[in-house]
């Protein structure tokens, strides 16, 4: 049985826990692997890591996504999939992405530079 004392550091250990699981870089940093998101983001780098870059046909801007946020790049990814975005390139490349693919590459955009 455990001692006063010792139930409340449980219970204090307990609440540091839960306390920092939900902030968004305690998960979203564990979420994926930059190392394998290196190699599955090739495909990506083409339009994305180009500065300036814009589709010839229909012209639009092509975003950078170094830098942006892990949890928007796989919520962005997860909507190209279902179709809920409207890019037959985009969906077509997030099709065959699993979810660990997605966090995975998105650890390693979150990574680079904007």
């Amino acid at each position: 049985m455990l001692s006063f004392r010792s139930h409340r550091r449980v219970r204090a250990l307990a609440l540091g826990t839960a306390v920092l699981a939900s902030f968004p870089f305690a998960t979203a940093a564990a979420a994926g692997d930059a190392a394998a998101g290196k190699i599955k983001a090739e495909p990506c780098m083409g339009c994305h890591a180009i500065e300036g870059y814009a589709n010839a046909y229909p012209n639009y801007h092509v975003p950078r996504v170094g830098g942006q946020e892990p949890d928007y790049i796989v919520a962005a990814l997860k909507a190209y999939a279902a179709g809920n975005r409207d890019h037959k390139t985009m969906q077509a490349q997030a099709a065959t992405l699993s979810e660990q693919d997605m966090e995975d590459i998105a650890a390693y955009f979150t990574g680079m530079a904007k």
